[in-house]
């Protein structure tokens, strides 16, 4: 039984924590809604009219009866409300507004070079928002949270990026409190990693509640949820693994000041860097990519070969974390099966069977829409959690 009982901000209604047990969108009854709770019938109705008010709930097709009148059923609007999506990434960006279930209504993206600061980064999501928002038809009042992901450390209590290698002049800048000038809502910042675990989980994998997102593209990282939560960490940085030492490349020198990093022998400018030294012309990732489509066979074992060391730091985290799903995005994802075929070898090998027996390693779903819709997915889980909800009813 969920004890409801305790009131909000709603006064002594409790709608915001009845809400919760509506918000998966399953129809339910007054009469569930009360054996569910052990609230009386009386105070679940007065609730129920409540989260009509707001239009957070509605009534839908009646359900079966063996007699008489059927009971009303009420679930999740989806449509009673709004929230904005952004995936600012270090060359694109890409905007979304959704409703309440995640569904995307508008999209937008663009080049976009995140070294141009936060004032015209932002400035341009907000004006560009708007201007979607304005599209659909909607009002901006009908606007309850944003998310945002950007592609660099991100202290999540505050929602400032923290010393972001690619990012200069986002440093400790405070993303919420600008946006707020503009658009007063609930705004949420992540990393682009964690936000891209968000996504995959909503899209393929909603019932799991222990999977890891890797992201190799640039650079290489991971987001965690376990639990059916995200990890940040103590200061955000869970997941982070791709400064974790591989053994292969002990004299490799890494960007961050260490050798023998796992992002500089299995990112993308690292494969590319191994191919030109053995003649190849390869100046990038997507480079790569394409000589692995044309069945370049030195790209393909190059390939192949990241997604090893890829797979033995993964093999520390599949005994630490013991997830049931590891999803495999980003750019360098592109190359196919390659690199997950050795993520497996690695893995499949060396964990235990145990920890492997149900372990799923497959190639993201969500693919280049994981982050923008992660960014939604942050949105909403704060725009309907009891404190959004109270927030909501006050405005």
């Amino acid at each position: 039984m969920v004890d409801i009982s305790r009131g909000s901000a709603l006064g002594t209604s409790g709608a915001s924590e009845l809400f919760q047990l509506l918000r998966d969108g399953a129809p339910r009854t007054r009469a569930s809604l009360a054996q569910s709770t052990g609230l009386a019938r009386s105070t679940i109705a007065a609730r129920v009219d409540e989260l009509m008010r707001l239009g957070l709930v509605s009534p839908v097709a009646d359900a079966a009866s063996t007699g008489g009148r059927p009971p009303s059923q009420f679930a999740l609007n989806p449509a009673a409300r709004i929230v904005l999506a952004a995936d600012l990434g270090a060359s694109h960006a890409t905007l979304a507004v959704t409703d309440l279930a995640g569904t995307v209504l508008a999209e937008h993206s663009q080049p976009m070079d995140i070294a141009q600061g936060p004032e015209p980064v932002l400035g341009w999501m907000v004006e560009q928002g708007l201007a979607l928002i304005e599209g659909l038809g909607r009002d901006r009042h009908e606007l309850v949270a944003i998310g945002i992901g950007v592609p660099g450390p991100v202290e999540h209590s505050t929602g400032r990026p923290v010393n972001p290698p690619i990012m200069p002049g986002w440093d400790r800048f405070d993303v919420p409190g600008w946006v707020q000038q503009h658009l007063e809502v609930p705004v949420l910042v992540d990393n682009d990693v964690n936000i891209m675990a968000l996504g995959e989980q909503a899209i393929a994998w909603p019932q799991t509640e222990h999977l890891m997102f890797v992201k190799v593209a640039t650079g290489i990282g991971s987001g965690i949820i376990s639990g059916g939560l995200l990890q940040r960490g103590a200061q955000g940085i869970a997941g982070d693994i791709g400064h974790i030492r591989v053994a292969r490349g002990s004299e490799v020198p890494c960007h961050c000041g260490n050798r023998g990093c796992l992002e500089a022998l299995a990112s993308g400018p690292a494969i590319a860097r191994a191919l030109r030294e053995q003649g190849l012309d390869a100046a990038s990732g997507s480079d790569v990519v394409e000589l692995v489509k044309r069945g370049d066979i030195d790209a393909i074992q190059a390939v192949r070969q990241a997604g090893r060391d890829i797979g033995e730091v993964l093999t520390a985290c599949v005994s630490f974390v013991n997830p049931s799903v590891i999803a495999i995005g980003g750019s360098m994802a592109r190359a196919g099966e390659h690199l997950i075929a050795g993520v497996r070898e690695v893995v499949y090998t060396r964990s235990m069977p145990l920890a492997t027996e149900h372990l799923a390693i497959v190639q993201s779903a969500a693919a280049e829409n994981a982050a923008v819709l992660g960014a939604a997915m942050l949105a909403i889980h704060h725009a309907l959690s009891p404190e959004g909800i109270d927030a909501l009813a006050a405005r």
